[in-house]
């Protein structure tokens, strides 16, 4: 490194503004010329680490040569989540407003922890969480202007964790605030389907429940939560003592996209009501953002019943992570159970009972301004423009749908309600995992898997996500021919 490269001091405002145009400007070429670049990683295990110094420099180094070695070091090691030919997992969508949305929050640099640390902070994410219940037809329940309303929670795992406290509270009579984990505790039981997220199994444990006592219900042909199955495992408990305190439903699975009946799911719970009545969770991630267009409202039915409903904008709306919207039916219950005041924050506008202190619906205490970039999309794209978009990726998977319907070596393993495909090879797993292997390989498009039974023997499946905002028909006409080699 050359004498012309080190730079000791921090930027100050002329130099942020001239590296922050080039930034920008890098951005921006790398999002044009995702199409002509593999969708896959160049590197190998342990070579970034292998480019970079073993320590940090001792002197400050010009943020050109930092912008070099983004290109240099950082670039072979990204997957490209952003690419038109990305179908695995799930669509990571960061559009161009919420980037900037993003860099305003940065620039502000505000901690929203408290109503009173910065006022805008809370009752923006307030307002904007109230637009998207009506945008989304929820329940007038998740309302902030009622009893609950609604909080921006990093990802669903986290709004599972948060919902799971509040029912631990609940089935206890809050009996947590004084003695901590109590025999009666011990007895708690929580109940989802074989295809639900592992950030249930994981809130069980941080919770203090523990993962054996979490009930795996299977799920049926659809990859719907049995709910036959659901009471009897709830009647066996309550006929050995336990008591049932949290249900999770979903409302758009992970693996297969299947979908939980929760009406049916809440009539169970009530079935099996203790001296507090179970806490029904939906967790709609990737989903909840179709219900947007009315025609998709299927994605909301039966919200009326759950006492928290969350899904992820910084998936399949153009919100770039993280942003999970969480609402809840009842939001003191959540607040009882979340809230330690430390007299270093207390403060007037608190003690009035007028705000709402964002630091007592999660689990830290600090927090970030994410509903700036949620914001700056609702806005800019507008409910129309987010409809279009989600419309021609649910268009799109249908057609590709038909594709497979048509094939004489692949088959769906269920039909497809939204923009994810479930492929099996007609040959069986072997044959799934080789054409996988073989799609991936190209660098043209990316596709995952999962393992499902459903009604049927365990089997891989190819799972296609559409769902990125570059993907075009060319893209899903490329996949195709990918996906039909023999």
């Amino acid at each position: 490194m050359s004498d012309a490269e080190t730079h000791s001091a921090p930027l100050d405002a002329e130099s942020f503004r001239r590296h922050g145009y080039a930034l920008i400007d890098w951005i921006a070429q790398y999002r044009e010329s995702l199409p002509t670049r593999s969708v896959q990683h160049t590197t190998t295990p342990g070579a970034i680490r292998e480019r970079l110094p073993a320590t940090a420099p001792e002197q400050g180094e010009s943020f050109e040569t930092v912008l070099r070695d983004l290109d240099a070091i950082v670039m072979p090691g990204i997957v490209h989540w952003q690419h038109p030919g990305w179908f695995a997992y799930f669509p990571a969508n960061s559009s161009y407003e919420s980037i900037l949305g993003e860099l305003a929050s940065a620039g502000l640099g505000v901690q929203g922890m408290l109503w009173s640390t910065s006022p805008a902070c809370t009752e923006l994410e307030t307002h904007v969480l109230d637009w998207l219940v009506h945008a989304l037809g929820l329940p007038a329940q998740f309302l902030s202007t009622g009893s609950g309303g609604g909080v921006l929670q990093d990802t669903a795992s986290s709004a599972a964790l948060v919902a799971l406290v509040a029912a631990r509270e609940r089935a206890t009579n809050f009996a947590s605030d004084a003695r901590g984990l109590s025999d009666t505790q011990a007895r708690l039981t929580a109940y989802t389907s074989d295809q639900a997220h592992s950030s249930i199994e994981k809130s069980m444990r941080i919770a203090g429940l523990g993962k054996e006592a979490l009930r795996i219900i299977p799920s049926d042909a659809s990859g719907a939560m049995r709910t036959d199955l659901l009471h009897e495992r709830m009647a066996s408990d309550r006929a050995s003592g336990l008591q049932c305190a949290f249900v999770t439903a979903t409302t758009g699975t992970t693996g297969i996209n299947g979908f939980d009946d929760v009406r049916a799911i809440r009539e169970v719970c009530r079935r099996h009501t203790h001296t507090q009545p179970l806490w029904l969770h939906v967790d709609a991630a990737m989903s909840g953002t179709a219900a947007l267009c009315p025609e998709f409202r299927f994605v909301v039915d039966g919200a009326e019943c759950a006492d928290s409903w969350c899904f992820n904008p910084h998936k399949w709306m153009p919100v770039n992570f993280d942003c999970d919207a969480m609402f809840v039916a009842n939001r003191s219950e959540l607040v009882r159970a979340l809230s330690v005041l430390p007299e270093y924050l207390r403060n007037s506008a608190t003690e009035s009972g007028s705000v709402i202190d964002y630091r007592d619906w999660q689990i830290p205490l600090g927090r970030r301004f994410r509903a700036l970039k949620l914001w700056f999309v609702l806005r800019s794209w507008g409910l129309e423009g987010l409809r279009k978009m989600i419309r021609e990726h649910v268009s799109m998977a249908q057609e590709l749908a038909a594709r497979i319907r048509a094939s004489t070596h692949l088959h769906l393993v269920v039909e497809p309600k939204l923009n994810l495909i479930a492929i099996a090879h007609n040959d069986g797993d072997t044959s799934t995992e080789a054409l996988m292997q073989r799609v991936n390989a190209t660098g043209h498009s990316f596709v995952s898997h999962c393992r499902f039974a459903g009604s049927e023997q365990d089997r891989l499946v190819l799972r296609v996500s559409i769902g990125s905002l570059s993907t075009k028909r060319e893209h899903i006409d490329l996949l195709w021919r990918e996906l039909s080699l023999r």
